[in-house]
């Protein structure tokens, strides 16, 4: 089952990335184009819980998909902070925590899958609201400009990408912490 609808929403989220960094490039007045990725963002960002469900749903769960579905979630977050920085509406110190975090739990998750402690670093709630943040954070900041009339999505979205930054150090450090023993126990 390579080709399931789930796999396929999932691909969708690494399909979207040259679609949203190709906005800031169009022939649009800036409001437009921030309208225009941070409606495309959501959209795409929604299909890591949706292609989940349908995944459980039909019963069409697979190692790939499984493998896939994190790929893309981050592929999708570093190309949409790298867009961020680049406008400036993201320090690159931010953009360097979290782009780095997902590149360390990975590595360490993939070793502590080999050596056979993959519960030792399973996803925790603190991991959930580094997550929750980075994904309310960068619409905000893609946005760029007062929503609803009240809601300043530039401000709004400062102060979550570095609570998101936070929260992972914070939850870089929990699951360094819980792999820590099985590490010990085998060098």
């Amino acid at each position: 089952m390579f080709l399931t609808i789930p796999t396929l929403l999932t691909c969708t989220r690494i399909v979207a990335i040259p679609l949203i960094v190709g906005v800031f490039y169009a022939p649009l007045d800036a409001s437009t184009r921030n309208l225009i990725a941070t409606i495309m963002f959501v959209v795409f960002a929604a299909t890591d819980w949706f292609d989940g469900y349908l995944a459980r749903k039909l019963n069409q769960t697979s190692a790939f998909g499984a493998f896939l579905d994190p790929v893309a979630d981050k592929f999708l977050v570093c190309a949409a902070l790298l867009v961020l920085v680049h406008l400036q509406r993201a320090d690159v110190f931010v953009a360097l925590i979290i782009i780095g975090r997902e590149i360390a739990i990975s590595a360490l998750r993939e070793w502590m899958a080999q050596l056979g402690a993959s519960k030792s670093v399973a996803v925790h709630m603190i991991g959930k609201l580094k997550t929750t943040a980075q994904m309310v954070a960068i619409p905000f900041l893609l946005y760029d400009g007062v929503a609803f009339g009240v809601l300043d999505t530039g401000v709004w979205g400062h102060w979550l990408i570095w609570i998101a930054a936070v929260l992972t150090v914070w939850s870089m450090a929990y699951y360094l912490k819980k792999a820590l023993p099985e590490i010990r126990a085998r060098l």
